[in-house]
């Protein structure tokens, strides 16, 4: 009975959702019939407003705007349409398009996926403006940083039809004009997507090729592929590319080949403030995933240098983040002057850039060892790093390294080189350096220690007739935009000590220009040695001038004293070494040995007052008094004491300097 009574309820409940929803399906109904009924050209105006608004600048719809709603796949075609430039750019426009149509998957959009099935462009021109502030006419975030890259919704059918494309960016230094199309054509295969253009980039020759597969019947399940080939100047990129989800430009991969004189001329391109080297050949594959650009299986050469490892660019912070992991087995010691604006060997061989050359040239005709080419500190601060880098082995026919590894940091303008390490063939260096462009003037700073090296190794004369410990420690610091003049007002010190070894008998004699005992040894032949008791040498730095605090140099027969000054602006060395017997001598020259000239080429001599002074007075001897008399000024009594070396070591210890 109960279950009889609640059929009546049902019905009427029945009845009203009947009613409701047909009355809403009508209202509906009529709305679409409306809409279609509409005249669109009337809604030209709201519609521009609202793009004006989102887009942040003008836009207007000066043609015929025709709507197609009633439909699963509704379309849209409007004309002449103009996009105008942010106020800061004047009245020229962003973008003019003859016509756009668009057609949209209306069931995706009702599943919150905006999928495109048609997009055409008839002859869209557009012009892309960067000023030196910065300022973008294609930014169109209003000021406010987007949280994400950009992301064009997979499109089925993209047609551009007699597009350009113009480009100035004064923050790159560049112009550019291109042609952009992707038609199809009854009756023809269809054409990929093609842009090519030239233009001018920091003053050299621009060009660039871009194509892709057909735009039609693009799958967001299937990768787009792509390439591009660009020249800029002497400099040539080439990639080979897919986009996975097309045209979700946020991620994207290629395999690259890039090749120039300088990787430094990249930051045009990049805007990522890579070092200056020399001439370079590489490859690698390149990942992008949302603001991180990721180089993995990068190899190739640079210089004379081999170079593999991965590198990765993560953007949308204050200054990109460059992270990179390079090795290289085999490098090329001179290759490395490029970093310091100095340039590489110029022989046979060599590899070295027209520009580079022209460096090296210049530097040896003013027969300059420090470079001084200007440091870019903008580029310095516009960038941060965390680098590592490790050379298996190292070539350098002057030096006995072997091998070597650094670490750098960059952080707003202060780049820290720490640890650096360097392994001889006897010996290591070890140590830190710093480079502070945050100020007005940059200042340098290196604090490195010897330890474990050889005389020998570092001296290298044939028959080694010196040989010995070595260690040292030098800590300079000097304000310079060039390595030159950093050098030019380094202050700070440098101690070097030798703490005992051996010197062939013949060089001792000489050193304390004992003229009979060391010609004497020297052209018999005699390869007998004496003990180096110690070597002790002290500069202090001021200004850029090295003046010797004390130089001894003791060995069994002989105590050498010196003093002396290495100028690093005019990179010149001025040095007087006195030797004195500790035993008795005859015809023994009382001739200082001088060492003077450039850094690079200095000339040993003998200052030759006193020697012209010893035979005068000789000479007077023998006419006053007896012709044995005239001896009595070359004779040396021997009088020279040992030199307190544990005194001295253990100073230098104090000081610093790495004594064990």
């Amino acid at each position: 009975m109960r279950l009889c009574n609640l059929w009546p309820g049902q019905a009427r409940a029945d009845r009203i959702l009947t009613w409701t929803a047909g009355c809403l399906a009508a209202v509906v109904a009529l709305a679409l019939l409306g809409l279609a009924l509409v005249d669109w050209n009337l809604a030209r105006g709201p519609i521009g407003g609202f793009a004006s608004a989102r887009l942040h600048r003008t836009v207007v719809l000066d043609g015929p705007l025709r709507v197609h709603l009633w439909s699963l796949k509704p379309w849209a075609t409007a004309e002449n349409i103009r996009i105008g430039d942010p106020a800061w750019a004047g009245p020229d426009q962003t973008a003019t398009v003859q016509r756009l149509t668009v057609q949209i998957e209306l069931l995706s959009l009702l599943r919150g996926q905006i999928v495109l099935l048609r997009l055409e462009a008839d002859q869209p021109v557009i012009r892309l403006r960067r000023d030196a502030l910065g300022r973008a006419t294609w930014d169109f975030s209003g000021g406010v940083a987007p949280k994400r890259p950009f992301r064009m919704p997979p499109i089925r059918h993209f047609q551009i039809s007699d597009g350009r494309l113009q480009i100035v960016d004064a923050a790159r230094h560049l112009r550019f004009d291109g042609a952009i199309s992707a038609a199809e054509r009854p009756g023809e295969p269809n054409r990929r997507f093609e842009m090519a253009g030239d233009g001018r980039l920091n003053g050299e020759p621009f060009h660039l090729a871009l194509t892709g597969g057909p735009l039609l019947n693009v799958s967001a399940d299937h990768p787009y592929p792509f390439e591009a080939h660009v020249r800029a100047g002497a400099t040539q990129v080439d990639a080979l590319g897919v986009v996975p989800k097309p045209f979700d430009m946020a991620r994207f991969s290629l395999d690259l080949s890039a090749q120039g004189p300088d990787l430094a001329d990249l930051y045009d391109l990049t805007r990522v403030a890579l070092p200056n080297t020399p001439p370079y050949r590489l490859t690698g594959h390149l990942e992008r995933r949302d603001r991180l650009y990721a180089i993995t299986g990068l190899a190739g050469r640079v210089g004379d240098s081999d170079l593999a490892g991965q590198l990765s660019v993560e953007t949308g912070r204050a200054r990109p983040l460059l992270k990179a992991d390079l090795v290289s087995r085999s490098l090329d010691f001179d290759d490395l002057a490029t970093l310091f604006g100095g340039a590489p060997a110029r022989g046979r061989g060599e590899t070295v850039s027209a520009a580079q050359a022209a460096v090296g040239r210049r530097m040896a005709a003013e027969r300059r060892l420090l470079p001084d080419t200007t440091l870019n500190v903008e580029k310095i601060r516009s960038l941060d790093a965390e680098v590592t880098f490790r050379a298996d082995s190292i070539h350098a026919p002057n030096l006995p390294l072997r091998s070597g590894a650094v670490r750098i940091g960059l952080d707003r303008g202060l780049l820290n080189v720490d640890p650096l390490s360097l392994q001889l063939a006897q010996g290591r260096v070890a140590g830190s350096a710093q480079l502070d462009a945050r100020g007005a003037v940059p200042v340098t700073t290196v604090d490195l220690r010897l330890t474990g090296a050889r005389l020998e190794q570092l001296i290298p004369i044939q028959g080694r007739p010196l040989t010995g410990a070595v260690l040292s420690r030098v800590r300079l610091s000097g304000e310079g935009d060039s390595v030159h003049r950093a050098a030019a007002h380094a202050h700070g010190e440098i101690l070097v000590v030798s703490p005992g070894g051996e010197i062939r008998e013949a060089f001792a004699e000489l050193l304390g220009v004992n003229v009979t005992r060391g010609l004497g040894l020297l052209w018999s032949k005699d390869q007998g040695v004496v003990p180096i008791r110690c070597a002790v040498a002290d500069f202090r730095a001021v200004n850029g001038q090295l003046s010797a605090n004390q130089i001894v140099f003791d060995t069994g027969p002989v105590l050498a004293t010196g003093s002396g000054r290495i100028d690093l602006d005019r990179e010149r060395i001025d040095f007087r070494i006195q030797g004195r017997s500790k035993q008795p001598r005859l015809v023994r020259a009382l001739a200082p040995i001088t060492v003077r000239g450039s850094i690079l080429s200095p000339k040993i001599g003998v200052e030759t007052g006193k020697v012209v002074a010893q035979g005068g007075i000789s000479v007077l001897l023998a006419a006053v008094a007896t012709p044995l008399a005239a001896v009595l000024p070359f004779l040396d009594p021997g009088l020279a004491k040992d030199a307190a070396c544990g005194a001295l070591i253990a100073e230098a210890q104090g000081r610093g300097a790495p004594v064990r």
